[in-house]
């Protein structure tokens, strides 16, 4: 939990940093690939000179038009996520390769294996992102059963 606070309060503080010395160092983007968000952006690209961090919000089942994607199945609702998460980095210029953190918030963690067995479909397995699983009680809708967040870096 202590290298969450630390991870937060680092991209914090460069989110701000950046933001504070100038605009253009930081551009929201959500992509027409993905949902419409209401009330937050999908992402946050951060120009750190040579590379762009790119910092997603938490990601869920919809589709490019509001749906859910796989109501009561995990596998497909990851797959769906991981999906919204490929969409977001390729607009920002990326790929999955440049993926270094995944933060997952799942209602059911016994549901690991399904989960890890979409995830890698998507990922470099050989040199994975750093990664933590929590078990929420409760997501924002009663349907969603995992939420992904995720930060990449992009070189130029």
């Amino acid at each position: 939990m202590r290298k969450i606070t630390i991870l937060f309060v680092l991209i914090t503080a460069l989110a701000t940093q950046a933001k504070a010395q100038s605009a253009p160092n930081v551009q929201l983007i959500d992509p027409a690939t993905v949902a419409t968000p209401h009330g937050y952006s999908h992402a946050a690209v951060i120009d750190l000179g040579n590379c762009k961090m790119v910092i997603l919000s938490g990601q869920v089942a919809l589709d490019a038009k509001g749906n859910l994607t796989g109501a009561n199945d995990i596998g497909k609702q990851t797959e769906q996520v991981f999906q919204n998460i490929k969409s977001i980095l390729e607009a920002a210029g990326g790929n999955m390769n440049h993926l270094v953190k995944l933060g997952y918030f799942t209602t059911d963690v016994s549901r690991l294996q399904d989960i890890r067995t979409i995830r890698d479909r998507f990922i470099n397995t050989k040199t994975p992102p750093a990664s933590t699983l929590v078990q929420v009680n409760k997501l924002f809708r009663d349907d969603i059963l995992i939420e992904i967040e995720a930060t990449a870096v992009i070189p130029k």
